[in-house]
């Protein structure tokens, strides 16, 4: 049930980093980020040349911090609503993965999207970004390399939960794993810090972070 992996084996880190980047667009905010969440991450309004620019970019990093992609998202209704760097490979990496191993919690939660990640992060969880609702072979490695149990709490429709019930079962032969399911229609990253607590609290033992 998982998606096969490319051919190269890894990301190689940027050569480069943006420069450019407006951390205080209001866009960053309407999003329910706070200032030290869009700091750490690095998030803000591209405003320097090429095909990032008017878009939100979003610093991917490898398992050992170092910076592999620049995700770009619209702040409008503009198509793809995500752009990635061509030759990257999202199967090959987690979002936040390096973060959520120097917590060094034994429980990881599990997420499909960036803002779901954002938010999680941000109410004091060690959390990783699928990128997507599916799980490649890589992915599982890091994730039962680094971790004794995973808590997914993907997306509240259809992809979501046949995502869940798939990455349930590639992972739950090698770690324990409790999937909380979400309200229809509802995402991770539309719920508030109280709400992300309570339900991470009744559906399973992530260990909170004390940021």
């Amino acid at each position: 049930a998982l998606r096969p992996d490319p051919i190269t084996t890894e990301n190689p880190p940027l050569r480069f980093a943006l420069r450019y980047i407006d951390e205080a667009h209001p866009y960053l905010a309407s999003r329910g980020l706070t200032r030290p969440t869009i700091r750490t991450f690095g998030l803000g309004l591209y405003t320097g040349k090429g095909v990032l620019r008017g878009r939100v970019v979003i610093p991917i990093h490898n398992a050992s911090g170092q910076l592999i992609a620049y995700a770009g998202r619209a702040i409008d209704s503009r198509e793809p609503k995500y752009r990635f760097p061509a030759g990257f490979h999202k199967s090959l990496a987690l979002f936040n993965f390096h973060r959520a191993i120097a917590t060094k919690a034994s429980t990881v939660v599990v997420v499909e999207g960036f803002f779901d990640t954002l938010v999680v992060h941000q109410a004091g969880y060690p959390v990783v970004g699928l990128m997507g609702s599916t799980l490649s072979r890589h992915q599982a490695d890091l994730l039962h390399g680094s971790f004794n149990g995973a808590v997914l709490m993907l997306d509240g429709d259809e992809p979501g939960r046949h995502g869940a019930m798939r990455v349930a079962e590639a992972l739950g032969a090698r770690m324990s794993v409790s999937v909380i399911s979400l309200e229809d229609g509802r995402q991770p990253d539309q719920l508030t810090t109280e709400e992300i607590r309570r339900l991470l609290r009744a559906g399973g033992p992530a260990d909170s972070g004390d940021h």
